[in-house]
């Protein structure tokens, strides 16, 4: 018999919960009350099944109007124009949700380009997309500027001239013209029009992944009590080590954490290895969802095509492959993913007698 999710909330002790609730039921006001309502109530100790069961707002729809609403708030605090506001409040929380990935002033010139434009939701993400892309460039491109609109004209030109197809090679020109901002951007892409030569586009390169297959490629870490002779004291301070996860993590009660890697190649190279611990999905967009273990080497800030890099973006850590030289600050380049070994049966393979039977 599985449980059941808890979908119960802890007792509210807050009069206006009960406002709120009835409020969301009701579908009063605009949707951005509807958001900042359930924020309310997932920090009175509400589930977003919870929220479901009493309103019909569905977990996903929560999660929207609640980014999308932060938003918006954002776009006040920055004094965007009445004409945006009013616009957005009233509809659109599914293309503010896509600027999310933006600064709060990229988001008020983005909110206004969306505006003046009539973009929709997929206008929205192609925006922000290009935006934050644009944002990571090392120098702005020739003709280029960074207003919204210049930033989507570039992508249409570069993408355009890495198309051998005349007819998608138009289409991608067209849209830059129409999306074109500055003069100078306009005439960087009409030079396409003359210009047929090709530039061929930098593909990412491939995770360094590797899976251990044989035993003796995951090496346990044991605690060193010294050189003999040493005392009993000093032998019985040395802590005992607790192994945690599938890379077999080792703790211990002072300040430190160790996990065993085979003695590789790239791993005797590296000058200064860090390990992180990395949700597959994050990296590998494959249907299988495990823990992987990625190496970067501090001590290589240079920046190179053919490998990925830890950078902090908004104030947080991300792995980015960069075709060209980034702004950003390099903190590190991956040399190493490493998959668990697959293991059927761990205890099985503890229990030796079991395999003379």
């Amino acid at each position: 018999m599985t449980a059941e999710p808890d979908k119960t909330p802890a007792p509210a002790t807050d009069p206006t919960i009960e406002l709120l609730l009835r409020s969301l039921r009701r579908k009063e006001g605009n949707w951005v009350q509807w958001g900042q309502a359930c924020q309310k109530l997932q920090k009175s100790g509400y589930t977003p099944q919870a929220i479901f069961e009493e309103t019909g707002f569905e977990p996903i729809q929560q999660n929207q109007i609640m980014v999308a609403a932060q938003v918006y708030s954002g776009l006040e605090a920055q004094q965007a124009s009445e004409t945006v506001l009013d616009h957005f409040a009233q509809r659109g929380s599914d293309s503010l949700y896509e600027l999310r990935i933006l600064s709060q002033v990229e988001r008020v010139a983005a909110a206004e380009f969306l505006v003046a434009k009539t973009l929709d939701s997929e206008g929205a993400y192609e925006l922000a997309k290009a935006i934050k892309e644009f944002s990571r460039l090392t120098k702005l491109p020739e003709g280029f500027s960074d207003h919204p609109g210049d930033t989507i004209a570039y992508q249409c030109w570069k993408n355009a001239r890495q198309k051998s197809d005349l007819q998608e090679r138009s289409r991608l020109i067209a849209k830059g013209l129409s999306f074109a901002h500055s003069v100078s951007a306009r005439q960087q892409i009409e030079k396409l029009l003359t210009d047929f030569s090709v530039s061929k586009a930098l593909t990412a390169p491939r995770l360094p992944l590797y899976r251990p297959d044989e035993d003796t490629e995951s090496p346990r870490i044991i605690p060193v009590a010294g050189k003999m002779p040493i005392t009993k004291a000093d032998f019985m301070a040395v802590p005992m080590t607790d192994e945690i996860g599938k890379f077999r993590l080792v703790k211990f009660s002072g300040t430190g954490v160790w996990v065993a890697i085979p003695s590789w190649q790239v791993i005797l190279e590296a000058e200064d290895a860090i390990a992180l611990i990395v949700d597959s999905e994050y990296l590998i967009p494959d249907n299988t969802s495990e823990e992987i273990l990625v190496i970067v080497d501090r001590s290589q800030r240079q920046w190179r095509a053919d490998s990925y890099f830890l950078v902090e973006s908004e104030g947080s850590l991300i792995f980015q492959w960069f075709p060209e030289a980034p702004s950003l600050p390099i903190l590190g380049r991956m040399i190493l993913v490493l998959r668990p070994k697959k293991v059927l049966d761990e205890d099985f393979r503890k229990d030796l007698w079991q395999l003379e039977e």
